[in-house]
């Protein structure tokens, strides 16, 4: 089974293929505001080459609370990818998920979606969505 997973802290992202009993993965530290090309990173952990996209039985990200636009923009990359191959995606909740890289996610994830006895039914990509512990306070223009 493959598995491939992004995590991003906001100035770290860290993408992790498993591939049965091996783990590649590819980290690249960046500027907070300026997100890398997940296009590359895939190149670079062997896209084309060790594995096709469409070969992916399982997507996953980091549901991290260090970074909204981080968490929301990849949330939105991994949906787009699971959607078009009609793959499960799992958006990964931890007690420490900001200390943990895209191996650690591809894992739990892999885990989780092994004791829902590979049911990909329940991982339907639109129902994952980033989750945040406190409530976002949003302030209305003009007020």
């Amino acid at each position: 089974m493959k598995v491939l997973a992004i995590q991003s802290s906001g100035d770290q992202t860290s993408i992790c293929l498993i591939h049965n009993d091996d783990v590649l993965t590819f980290s690249q530290k960046h500027q907070r505001k300026k997100r890398p090309d997940w296009n590359n990173m895939l190149i670079n952990l062997g896209l084309n080459k060790l594995f096709n996209i469409d070969e992916i039985c399982l997507f996953a990200f980091a549901n991290s609370s260090r970074s909204y636009t981080a968490t929301r923009s990849i949330a939105t990359y991994m949906k787009g990818l699971a959607v078009a191959l009609k793959k499960p995606l799992i958006a990964v909740s931890s007690n420490d998920i900001d200390e943990l890289y895209a191996d650690s996610i591809a894992k739990l994830a892999l885990l989780e979606y092994e004791n829902s006895g590979l049911n990909s039914e329940m991982f339907n990509p639109k129902n994952a969505n980033p989750i945040y512990s406190q409530d976002l306070q949003y302030k209305k223009v003009n007020e």
